[in-house]
């Protein structure tokens, strides 16, 4: 394919379903069973011997499950088979280093999911502008907003077509997210500009050539981190701050270990329900801004950042306690919702599929040195936003973002380059594979 300058290209589009509460309840209870037998094979591989852990030996285990136990034959053949697959393919991850060794899924901290590995089984339908029709295993013709065009009907074929999908749920309902496969011409080598670009708190995404890009929202609160809730509007953030008080306020006449009441359950969701909205506007904010910069410049370049030690707990031990422990938090949080890392990744499928390159430079000293002279003074990053340069001869100021992106502009432009992401998407670099863990020698 690559010859004949096409690619094949696999994407995922995720779609609100309009379920009855019958038909949800249907898939919550699918959802839980795939949970338990999750959490089945994975006591089922701690029990048996290295030489048995066979997926012919998983399967049979999982066939005599559903035999015996009802609440899991609720879950359709080819899901549990999708169970199966997925959970050998979570330790081929672990032992070539890419994640961490599988782990039981609890009932509250997972997300509940179903899926559903054939694309022929769906039967996708457009109804109308709006709505579309879906087939789901032991439930029927569903409902679901159609918001992007999809292979389906006359469109599809062998190189364009759905090959799964999977039910997902959050605190707004159940969703689909169907694996679509499609041919594309291959993307031609971008010739836009180059373009430093710094992640930070107080401008969200700032670029070397000042082509900042914002959040559009409220200010940020007195202290410089940003607001927790500054994706809602401000009527949403008072009926927020109501449905709080009153969870607090139920919760104070919950005795210990007492189950929850469905009044305060409902309270609760609500709650959940307003945050991911604000959620699902981050992520919209971000797919915009990262598709704007992937179709404009040819190369980009970014800080290769440890994250998890940025935020990590500021409060220290017994023995050397953290020092500024409010404002630490306050800053952690503000890091953690920026999701610096969620956006290097839009980044990089995004600018190979238009044919840019991502660049990953060295992060120290980026925001301390002085893009106008190039020295590093003690002193001159007077806070968050403001940049003056300690040095008599230069007495530089800009803001501290700006000041940092034109110097990652120019660790790539010098040969300062650790990671480099070309055009087809991948990386240049291979991880190194890591020890295996006990349970898997």
């Amino acid at each position: 394919m690559s010859e004949l300058g096409l690619v094949k290209r696999q994407f995922g589009h995720r779609a609100r379903l309009a379920l009855s509460l019958a038909e949800s309840r249907v898939i919550d209870d699918q959802a839980h069973a795939a949970r338990t037998m999750w959490n089945c094979l994975h006591a089922w591989w701690q029990m048996m011997p290295k030489d048995k852990r066979t997926l012919a030996a998983a399967d049979a285990a999982i066939r005599e499950a559903r035999k015996d136990l009802d609440f899991l034959a609720k879950l359709p053949a080819q899901a549990s088979q999708a169970v199966l697959k997925t959970y050998f393919r979570a330790w081929v991850n672990c032992w070539e280093g890419r994640a961490d060794e599988p782990n039981f899924k609890t009932r509250f901290r997972s997300v509940m999911s179903v899926d559903i590995p054939q694309g022929r089984d769906l039967n996708v339908v457009r109804v109308h502008r709006r709505w579309g029709m879906v087939n789901l295993p032991k439930i029927g013709r569903v409902r679901f907003r159609w918001t992007k065009d999809l292979p389906v009907g006359k469109r599809a074929g062998t190189d364009n077509r759905i090959t799964g999908a999977r039910l997902v749920k959050d605190a707004l309902g159940w969703h689909i997210a169907f694996r679509v496969q499609t041919i594309e011409a291959k993307p031609h080598p971008h010739q836009g500009p180059e373009v430093g670009i710094d992640v930070g708190v107080n401008i969200p995404l700032a670029l070397s050539n000042e082509d900042h890009q914002d959040h559009g929202r409220p200010p940020r609160l007195p202290d410089g981190t940003a607001d927790r809730d500054k994706w809602l509007t401000p009527k949403e953030k008072a009926h927020l701050l109501k449905l709080e008080r009153q969870a607090a306020h139920r919760k104070s006449f919950r005795k210990k270990r007492e189950k929850t009441s469905r009044r305060l359950q409902h309270t609760y969701d609500q709650i959940k329900q307003l945050r991911a909205k604000a959620t699902r506007r981050a992520l919209d904010w971000q797919h915009r801004t990262t598709t704007y910069l992937a179709r404009t410049y040819g190369v980009i370049v970014v800080e290769q950042l440890n994250i998890t030690s940025m935020v990590k707990s500021p409060r220290g031990t017994i023995e050397q306690p953290g020092k500024n422990v409010t404002a630490k938090t306050g800053l952690n949080r503000s890091i953690a919702q920026e999701a610096w890392g969620r956006t290097v990744t839009m980044l990089t499928y995004k600018i190979g599929r238009y044919g840019g390159q991502l660049v990953k430079v060295p992060a120290p000293n980026t925001s301390r040195r002085c893009s106008g002279c190039g020295f590093t003074v003690p002193g001159s990053r007077e806070d968050q936003a403001a940049f003056v340069c300690k040095n008599p001869d230069c007495d530089f100021q800009c803001n501290a973002d700006w000041n940092a992106a034109r110097n990652i502009l120019h660790l790539y432009r010098i040969g300062h380059v650790i990671v480099e992401v070309p055009a087809a998407g991948r990386r240049g670099r291979k991880a190194d594979k890591t020890v295996k863990p006990i349970a898997a020698r």
